[in-house]
Order: structure tokens, then C-alpha cells, then sequence
């Protein structure tokens, strides 16, 4: 899920993080995280569909002219 971080290793970032931010400040954190992944998944979905729906659509082409040469 993480790559190559280990349980230690995340243990590590979360202890920083903690002694950063603090133990009030840590629900409101991952709350606004949460919510700017939702966004961001919700926001790759809609240019995914988009991109879909337009390879999905035919592709009209303008009707060729016949060029006649009067002699």
C-alpha cells in the first residue's frame, strides 16, 4: 500500500508529525487531507469520463468537395 515504507518507518513519520502539529490540531488534519483526496479523486474521475466519452463519439468528417475541372 505504501511502497517501500515499513511499519517502523511510518511509525517515524507519524511521531514527527505529532510533535509538529500536536495532539489537538491532528483530527483537523486528516479531516482537510481526506477531504482534498476526495476532491482530487472525484476531479481525476470527471477527466477520465470526459476523455472516455470523447473517444467513445464518432468522429465526423466534413464532406469531401469533388473537383471538377470544366474544359
Amino acid at each position: 500500500m505504501f511502497g517501500k515504507i515499513g511499519m517502523g518507518e511510518l511509525l517515524l513519520v507519524l511521531s514527527i508529525v505529532l510533535l509538529i502539529f500536536g495532539p489537538s490540531k491532528l483530527p483537523a488534519l486528516a479531516k482537510s487531507m481526506g477531504q482534498a483526496l476526495r476532491e482530487f479523486r472525484k476531479g481525476s474521475q470527471e477527466v477520465t469520463s470526459k476523455i472516455e466519452k470523447l473517444a467513445d463519439e464518432p468522429v465526423e468528417t466534413e464532406p469531401q468537395k469533388q473537383e471538377t475541372s470544366a474544359k
